[in-house]
């Protein structure tokens, strides 16, 4: 099943899935911080993301991955890990390699990302 979301908002459910792994609850200001966004253009995002029904928010501001959510980050999620550690055996330097693998895991392939995977085995 191939949902299509532009590169913002995969980078926005990524950021979400990573904070929920370290912190209780993950709120906008949570996101702004660790992207260093304003505040209200996290709010905006989270609109958007809440009316595509890829987060759910409390009243309290809690805000959760649904199960469609929670399956475009972790792909994103898995394609930013192997891309950049693909990157850094390649002997690329490892603030290089994972800026790299920011951008590429939003354009790369199906294809393409499987076959480095396999090659990385």
């Amino acid at each position: 099943m191939v949902m299509h979301v532009n590169e913002s908002a995969e980078n926005y459910l990524e950021t979400i899935l990573i904070l929920s792994k370290c912190k209780p609850v993950v709120r906008s200001v949570d996101i702004a911080e660790e992207l260093g966004f304003k505040k209200s253009s996290v709010s905006v995002a989270m609109k958007n993301l809440r009316e595509k029904n890829h987060i759910t928010v409390t009243r309290e501001g809690f805000i959760y991955l649904t199960e469609s959510g929670r399956e475009i980050a972790e792909m994103i999620y898995e394609r930013h890990e192997l891309l950049s550690e693909w990157l850094i055996r390649l002997g690329v330097d490892p603030k290089t390699a994972t800026e790299d693998a920011c951008r590429i895991e939003h354009v790369i392939s199906k294809e393409s990302f499987e076959a480095i995977k396999r090659h990385m085995k």
